[in-house]
């Protein structure tokens, strides 16, 4: 179990009193659940298309749901292509927070926008692992992505060996913060955070619906001592550490969880769409 309250955390944080009473006076019904699909280095252009028109076919009573799918650059275009005419939206794993430039091998927020896709990934925990992101150039491609009309999805979220440290809303706080630094409270309300517990994914440790819910929490918390608490009600927060359909209900039904960033289950239309149904 965490040591720290979300009381405690938004004490020694933000030496501010508990924010949680008002926060969680408001319904959350104002937020629509995302179910967003990361699929990470998978899918050809053909798979790609494929698949999204298998996930629009069975989609047709998910109206009370967004469905969004991150796949790999070199298939955006046609997965913009693929999804018209769907309620399906198409975002980007990454980009650089430079328009352009000697840059070898990646990508700008125009170029993204020229392939049709609205959102953009920011900070995956495999970025910030093997390709040395920090909490620095994550809020410089936030800030890039809004300037370009994307929609940034920003994770956060603590390693094994944070987790077994106690220092989870330490880190998340840091995370969070960073992540924010500079960004006013218009450019915020557009805003999705992501929470991967990289504890959880593929450890065979797994997070309880109640351990998620209470980092959902103390983020959005945290979002409220930033901006305001119409910031907060509003920002959707999802969770990102091995949603699959067995476990979707229990964790979407949390109040404090707007949804899912989906890995491997993301790749298959049928468990996509049950993932997509658990938030109805």
């Amino acid at each position: 179990l965490f040591c720290w309250t979300i009381q405690s955390f938004l004490h020694s944080a933000e030496k501010k009193p508990p924010l949680l009473p008002r926060l969680f006076s408001h319904a959350r019904g104002m937020r629509k659940k995302l179910i967003a699909g990361n699929w990470k280095m998978f899918k050809k252009i053909g798979e790609a298309q494929s698949l999204i028109k298998e996930i629009a076919q069975g989609a047709g009573d998910l109206g009370g749901v967004e469905l969004l799918v991150c796949p790999p650059y070199t298939a955006l275009n046609a997965a913009s292509e693929a999804r018209k005419g769907t309620q399906i939206k198409v975002g980007a794993q990454d980009l650089h927070w430079e328009e352009q430039g000697a840059f070898t091998g990646k990508i700008s927020w125009d170029m993204i926008r020229d392939t049709g896709a609205e959102y953009v990934i920011i900070g995956h925990s495999e970025q910030r692992s093997y390709f040395h992101e920090t909490d620095d150039t994550v809020n410089k491609k936030t800030k890039t992505a809004l300037k370009g009309g994307l929609v940034p999805v920003i994770c956060v979220g603590e390693t094994l060996a944070e987790r077994d440290g106690n220092r989870t809303m330490d880190v998340v706080s840091t995370q969070t913060k960073k992540a924010f630094e500079g960004i006013t409270k218009e450019d915020a309300t557009k805003c999705v955070i992501a929470y991967e517990p990289v504890w959880a994914i593929g450890t065979g440790r797994n997070a309880t619906p109640e351990q998620a819910q209470e980092v959902h929490a103390g983020i959005r918390a945290l979002i409220q001592s930033l901006y305001d608490a119409s910031v907060a009600e509003g920002m959707r927060i999802l969770y990102g550490g091995s949603m699959k359909p067995d476990n979707a209900k229990s964790l979407l039904t949390q109040k404090d969880i707007d949804g899912g960033l989906i890995g491997g289950a993301s790749l298959k239309a049928d468990s996509f769409l049950a993932i997509a149904r658990a938030g109805l």
